[in-house]
């Protein structure tokens, strides 16, 4: 088959389309071509979102994003806009003016709980990466391209950057989402929150990670960053009854080629065992049924049991810039039955939506699920999930934090809520944290080995 990757844009509303035909005989990485580069060096950034700002005015033009900027050792990132007043709020009485612009799990919860509101801030376009992704980027753009088991199992030849800045398809711009840049390595003390419904708030977990993305060390190639583009190191720290429990998970670039790996320590057998798999549906044992792991990040893992199509994008009210919100204590931002609302702000960006649908052979408790990429990182800024009977399940919302040292701008913590039993999580959140989340250099390849996490916690 033949892609061609037709240059112009549809513009339909606050729709844009990327046209393209297929004819017989081409890989199925050819849309990546030189077109694709050609066009991030004419209306787009470098990492393939439109440039201009929307004809309304009120989504502004990318300049560059947040100036790098350092922090001192220890110091908390700031509040970069605690300083504006809000423009709307958007209420349980007037949400239907605001529908176009809101996700149906957003109109759910106006829906649901009367007090639930969402703040409007002006729109800032800060999200901006370090000179050497974006070279990484637009060397992606030529050479990315379905792995040869499909899009869907994994990636090849693509390293350091998001794979397909101008993608073609919706599994394409999932692997930008699961590819987006966090930093080479991070160290940082998390917790997770469950409020059940009955108006209590309870800490299930806390727990102290250490992660590498070897997809972003320095100097790595596609050949050489090796089967794993991730890897993490958990070790509990709360509560008292799962003190010194600890696991680690590595996750393959390619899912048919290699397997998810993990490894679990419980103290009371000394001793490490190999773990089930850490991924798709499998309930997260700290959320109290109220997220499975492959809602990490609102999406994670292998996309393979869905097929997901581009719907187009929109403009919508999403969280953005909430560092305000890592200054506040878990307990003043976790309400009785949903986020305390005040402590959060949204504004007007443009999102992809990517919507899949179970693939054939494929089975997963949400058969339907939707995406909302931020056209600026590729980051889900929400996820909504369908259940077996087709009813509206889970809704769930970054809490995008700004980094601009790093520079980056991460998901952060999240906000998954079940909207037929009511009740949500609060996961990775490092509000309370002693020592702020910290990008770091890469670990040594012996950090994640199921030997000395086994050494470690004997200790």
């Amino acid at each position: 088959m033949r892609v061609i990757l037709n240059t112009g844009l549809v513009r339909q509303g606050y729709i844009w389309v990327v046209l393209v035909a297929l004819a017989p005989m081409a890989p199925a990485w050819a849309a990546s071509d030189s077109t694709a580069a050609d066009l991030l060096s004419t209306g787009f950034t470098p990492v393939g979102a439109e440039r201009a700002g929307n004809v309304a005015g009120t989504i502004p033009a990318w300049t560059g994003g947040a100036p790098k900027t350092p922090i001192a050792a220890g110091a908390r990132r700031p509040d970069l806009f605690g300083w504006e007043a809000k423009i709307a709020t958007i209420t349980a009485q007037n949400a239907n003016q605001y529908a176009a612009n809101l996700p149906a799990g957003a109109r759910a919860l106006f829906k649901k709980y009367p007090d639930y509101t969402m703040d409007i801030y002006p729109s800032h376009r800060t999200a901006s990466l370090p000179p050497e992704i974006y070279a990484a980027i637009a060397q992606n753009a030529t050479h990315a391209h379905a792995s040869p088991d499909g899009i869907g199992a994994g990636v090849a030849g693509a390293i350091g950057g998001i794979p397909f800045p101008i993608p073609t398809d919706g599994t394409q711009a999932v692997w930008n989402h699961l590819l987006a840049f966090w930093g080479a390595a991070r160290e940082v003390t998390v917790s997770t929150y469950v409020a059940p419904g009955d108006g209590s708030v309870e800490r299930t977990a806390e727990y102290r990670e250490t992660t590498d993305f070897p997809y972003y060390y320095p100097g790595a190639t596609a050949a050489s960053m090796g089967a794993y583009y991730f890897k993490t190191r958990r070790e509990q720290l709360a509560p008292p009854a799962r003190l010194g429990e600890a696991y680690i998970a590595w996750q393959p670039i390619n899912t048919a080629r290699d397997h998810y790996v993990a490894w679990r320590y419980l103290p009371g057998e000394h001793r490490m065992r190999k773990a089930p798999s850490l991924a798709y549906d499998t309930p997260d044992p700290d959320a109290s049924g109220f997220q499975a792991l492959d809602e990490y990040y609102l999406f994670f893992g292998g996309p393979d049991r869905y097929v997901f199509k581009l719907l187009g994008k929109r403009e919508m009210y999403v969280p953005y810039n909430e560092n305000g919100a890592y200054l506040q204590s878990a307990a003043a931002l976790t309400g009785p039955h949903h986020a305390n609302q005040s402590h959060l702000r949204y504004e007007r960006h443009r999102v992809w939506v990517v919507e899949g649908t179970l693939a054939p052979g494929q089975h997963h408790v949400a058969p339907r699920r939707r995406l909302y990429l931020d056209e600026d990182t590729w980051l889900a800024m929400y996820t909504e999930e369908w259940d077996e009977d087709g009813r509206l399940w889970k809704f769930g919302h970054a809490v995008p934090y700004v980094m601009a040292d790093v520079p980056a701008v991460i998901i952060g913590a999240q906000f998954v809520y079940d909207l037929v039993l009511g009740g949500y999580a609060y996961d990775f959140a490092f509000n309370d944290s002693a020592a702020p989340y910290r990008v770091t250099a890469p670990h040594t390849a012996e950090m994640f080995s199921p030997t000395a996490l086994a050494a470690d916690s004997t200790r």
